[in-house]
């Protein structure tokens, strides 16, 4: 069970870490600013580390048996609920407004875009090292 844990906790960190690189690198190639984005983050060590704490967290989802043999998907699903958090309370209470749409209209793709590749990650790095 402690190898399962350990799995789930690290691909959610990962999986975190690539979250948080390409929302800094959307913004600083200027991505964010051609889709209408205007959220661009600083690359700092306590920003990155908040999120790969809280990636590792919410990945311990893993360790529900669901879906255990569709490793993309099974990411995908597990990702919606920090979706749902980053979108109905993260970005509300930053004063962005529900969705946070104060960032822009397409907030909502790219977070459940982004996180839908942290989920993946994440997924893939647990099923690797419970395999």
């Amino acid at each position: 069970m402690i190898k399962q844990i350990s799995a789930a906790f690290t691909g959610g960190a990962i999986g975190g870490f690539v979250d948080s690189f390409n929302i800094w690198f959307m913004g600083w190639s200027g991505i964010s600013s051609l889709i209408g984005l205007s959220m661009q983050p600083e690359f700092s060590a306590p920003w990155l580390y908040q999120r790969m704490v809280w990636g590792g967290i919410w990945m311990l989802l893993l360790l529900l048996p669901v879906l255990q043999t569709r490793t993309l998907l099974r990411g995908c699903i597990f990702s919606l609920l920090p979706s749902a958090m980053m979108l109905f309370v993260v970005l509300p209470e930053m004063g962005k407004g529900v969705l946070g749409l104060g960032f822009g209209v397409v907030t909502p793709i790219v977070v459940l875009g982004l996180n839908c590749i942290y989920g993946m990650t994440a997924s893939i790095w647990y099923r690797k090292g419970v395999t």
